[in-house]
């Protein structure tokens, strides 16, 4: 394995918290109960609509109004997009690893390029990011592999030669579709009602914990690099 490919929201970047403040201010706007932290997490790789919806399960997300109220969301978000958000924890260590040893790492999301490479700038991650792929960059996004195939191409590595993770069935199927070696981030935003039974994602591999796929990927791609520098 050459090279590293992670999902946004819920596998590299632990953006939740931005997304709860946002969301429950909207409620206490609106007058209504405020929606529960968890269950605004579970809603984030489902995007922008899913989550709105849960202050106004009412409207129908083509109404001029419920449409209203989701760009004042992305709006909020855009302007204030790293006040609580950071990476999850032990991420820096396994990037610093990673760069140390000169594998590339890259990102392949379905968040729009304006939010992503505005929240990697925030984050100073910008020049760090070997290649970021983003719904205006393909014709079909995650499920369907056509991203996982760009990623590879930007940074001239085989598909079968990069690793891709992510926290959603659609970065499984997308990965093991451009036949990527899929790791699933269950430390991240589950969706609810997929959450039941992980190994019917059909992942390579589960890890529960950042520090878990630290160890993966020193198996995978940290020690073999190493021993290949050493042994030439």
């Amino acid at each position: 394995m050459k090279a590293i490919l992670f999902d946004l929201d819920g596998t590299l970047i632990d953006t939740a918290a931005d997304f709860i403040r946002i969301l429950q201010d909207m409620c206490r706007e609106k007058g209504c109960a405020i929606v529960d932290a968890d269950l605004i997490r579970t809603q984030v790789s489902e995007g922008a609509r899913a989550m709105v919806k849960l202050v106004y399960p009412e409207l129908d997300v083509e109404d001029p109004i419920f449409l209203a109220h989701r760009q004042r969301f992305l709006d909020v978000y855009g302007a204030n997009i790293a006040v609580d958000t950071d990476l999850f924890d032990g991420m820096y260590p396994l990037l610093e690893e990673l760069e140390s040893q000169q594998i590339p790492w890259g990102i392949v999301t379905n968040k729009p390029r304006w939010l992503s490479e505005s929240l990697l700038n925030a984050l100073n991650l910008t020049e760090r990011c070997a290649v970021l792929v983003c719904p205006e960059d393909v014709s079909k996004t995650k499920p369907d592999p056509e991203p996982m195939y760009l990623a590879a191409k930007n940074i001239s590595i085989d598909v079968q030669d990069c690793i891709y993770v992510g926290d959603h069935p659609r970065d499984i199927d997308a990965g093991r579709d451009a036949q990527m070696y899929t790791i699933l981030a269950a430390y991240g935003y589950l969706p609810l009602q997929y959450k039941d039974d992980l190994t019917a994602w059909h992942a390579d591999c589960i890890v529960n914990t950042v520090s878990e796929l630290h160890q993966v990927l020193r198996q995978l791609v940290i020690v073999p690099k190493t021993i290949d520098i050493l042994s030439s």
